[in-house]
């Protein structure tokens, strides 16, 4: 439990972030700012602030995927349906409960408004933010879903909890990409589950090596965290994960039309990236596997219908297959996309290197 006015660093923190540019994309950080670092301003009303968390940690070590080249990698938290969809009906029953028990009225939310849900939980006691900047939990480790319940109902506030990362830098050191400039500061522009998910563009080709089989978030710096070794007693929140979201393979996925991908990814998470940006993760991954059986999958999507996938498709076969990309050389006669014709002259340039 905390006040709306119990985060006052945070405003100033947002602006920094967004000054920086490091929110990349996400306009709608920069959209909302005023609402969102000052919890008064989105509901003038709210007295208390109600913060709860789920723990989602998977049975097995996520970071074992990552040696298994030809298969996807979709973060835990998306393996399974849509956590906004489970989580929110929860909420909206404990808020029942409290206009019941003590009056007044509620908002709930989960990811549905302008809210910092991280450092309100750190002020309501649940954790603190780590140096991978998500919460933590002594008892809950780093595997969190938060959710926000506002309500005009006078509630008294818990203590907040202190930091207790130490020394420890596990989660910065692990990062494919060198996403945290700083503990305690992202760089959402060098994130890979912001480049997978967020990102609508061409992913930039410095970083692409590095993003290895993830094709859809990233649970690095979340697998690290020495906390997770005391969220045992807390599985009983778990969400349960598709078996055919735990690693799914390549190749496969990157035959997916859009009825098939809507199909596969329903009620979850991951259908709202959109079959284009999806399979441009997954071409990443293919041009990442080192696996040359691979190369036909690159091959066959250089005349997708979306530019995206066609540049990803570009530099993929030129990873696993460069005769292959020259023999192919013609397609990029007819390309009208500007960023798919440099796609083939950055792939041509590289072949001449090796």
């Amino acid at each position: 439990m905390t006040r709306p006015d119990s985060i006052p660093l945070a405003a100033g923190r947002l602006r920094e972030f967004l000054a920086g540019g490091a929110h990349g994309d996400m306009a709608w950080l920069a959209a909302h700012a005023e609402r969102r670092g000052a919890p008064r301003v989105l509901w003038p009303e709210a007295r208390s602030i109600v913060m709860l968390g789920v723990n989602y940690g998977p049975q097995d070590d996520p970071l074992a995927l990552l040696g298994a080249r030809t298969r996807g990698g979709i973060s835990v938290y998306a393996r399974g349906d849509d956590y906004h969809e489970l989580i929110k009906p929860r909420l909206k029953l404990l808020g029942r409960w409290l206009i019941d028990n003590g009056g007044g009225d509620v908002k709930v939310f989960v990811d549905t408004a302008p809210v910092m849900e991280k450092p309100l939980a750190a002020a309501a006691g649940l954790g603190w933010q780590g140096k991978h900047t998500n919460l933590v939990s002594r008892r809950r480790g780093s595997w969190l879903f938060l959710g926000a319940i506002f309500t005009t109902v006078d509630l008294p506030p818990d203590a907040p909890e202190d930091d207790h990362c130490g020394q420890c830098r596990a989660c910065l050191d692990i990062c494919p990409t060198a996403a945290f400039p700083a503990p305690y500061r992202l760089d959402a522009r060098r994130c890979i589950s912001y480049l997978t998910i967020e990102h609508k563009g061409h992913i930039p080709r410095a970083l692409r090596p590095l993003m290895g089989n993830r094709i859809y978030g990233c649970d690095d710096c979340l697998a690290v965290c020495p906390w997770n070794k005391f969220a045992v007693a807390g599985r009983e929140a778990k969400l349960a994960a598709r078996d055919a979201l735990r690693a799914p393979p390549l190749g496969g996925l990157a035959r997916l039309d859009d009825a098939a991908f809507r199909a596969l990814f329903a009620k979850s998470a991951v259908k709202r990236v959109g079959r284009a940006r999806f399979v441009r993760n997954v071409l990443i991954a293919i041009g990442n596997s080192g696996e040359p059986s691979l190369a036909a999958e690159a091959e066959r999507l250089l005349d997708d219908p979306a530019p995206l996938v066609r540049g990803a498709a570009v530099w993929a076969l030129g990873r696993l297959d460069p005769g292959g990309l020259q023999r192919c050389a013609g397609r990029s006669a007819g390309e009208a996309d500007p960023e798919v014709v440099a796609e083939w002259t950055a792939a041509r340039a590289e072949t001449r290197r090796r």
